[in-house]
């Protein structure tokens, strides 16, 4: 049996001012896939990424997320955006509070949940993503991979339908990188819906269901990782792919 489409997006466009960053992109995603997107910078991914979560507003187009269009509703938007995890390059951790306090706050706000349903769920969390022995550690203490995993234990606590991830492992150290992709594969293997921007091409091999390469604001390729990386059929894909590969 087919798995439902969990995001769809039809025609979107996206403009900052005279610059158009997406240009008629459409996209779906099966629920339980992972979806990877490269590209170069500047290509609109993270654009992409920002406008299904509705942290940037579409110009025109639909995005529709688990049934429901994306509308201009605040409720409607809040509501769906809590089925939405969300990781972006930099942890945004609250610097004042501990990492299980960082996790455990969202879910009182935004989930209702008690103090101790919030500590319980933080602290599985914290073991899934291999840090429970850091709760009661401030971000200052922690590394960079650390902190994501931080980040990441934070978007799981709010049990989402779908995980955004905005460049990762971008601001990290080499070292750290692959502890964050540990718990992404993990994720992926556990079948969490995944829509990835990254540049790490190993994730995208041993991960992605579906790998889009985008360019100037338009998805140019998209098929599995084994066909793209072997046999790209667009020049601009094979250009991309030449220049990062050799890296």
């Amino acid at each position: 049996m087919a798995k439902r489409d969990i995001i769809v997006v039809k025609g979107l466009h996206k403009y900052f001012g005279a610059i158009e960053a997406l240009r008629g992109v459409d996209l779906t995603v099966a629920a339980g896939k992972v979806v990877v997107i490269v590209g170069p910078s500047g290509s609109g991914k993270s654009t992409l990424l920002r406008c299904i979560n509705h942290l940037e507003v579409e110009t025109q187009g639909e995005v529709w997320v688990d049934g429901q269009k994306l509308g201009h509703d605040p409720k409607q938007i809040n509501e769906i955006r809590t089925e939405i995890g969300m990781v972006f390059q930099l942890f945004n951790l609250f610097p004042h509070l501990t990492a299980l306090e960082n996790i455990t706050l969202a879910q009182r706000v935004v989930r209702n949940r008690s103090k101790e349903e919030a500590i319980d769920m933080g602290l599985k969390q914290l073991k899934r993503v291999g840090i429970l022995e850091k709760a009661d550690v401030h971000p200052d203490q922690l590394s960079g991979g650390q902190q994501q995993r931080v980040a990441i234990a934070r978007a799981l606590a709010m049990d989402p339908k779908i995980m955004l991830f905005d460049e990762p492992t971008s601001a990290l150290d080499p070292e750290m990188i692959k502890e964050v992709l540990d718990v992404m594969l993990d994720l992926a293997q556990d079948g969490m819906t995944m829509l990835v921007v990254t540049h790490e091409m190993g994730f995208a091999r041993a991960a992605a269901d579906e790998l889009i390469f985008m360019d100037e604001g338009l998805i140019v390729e998209q098929g599995s990782p084994l066909d793209i990386f072997n046999a790209p059929q667009e020049e601009r894909t094979k250009l991309f792919l030449s220049q990062i590969l050799q890296h």
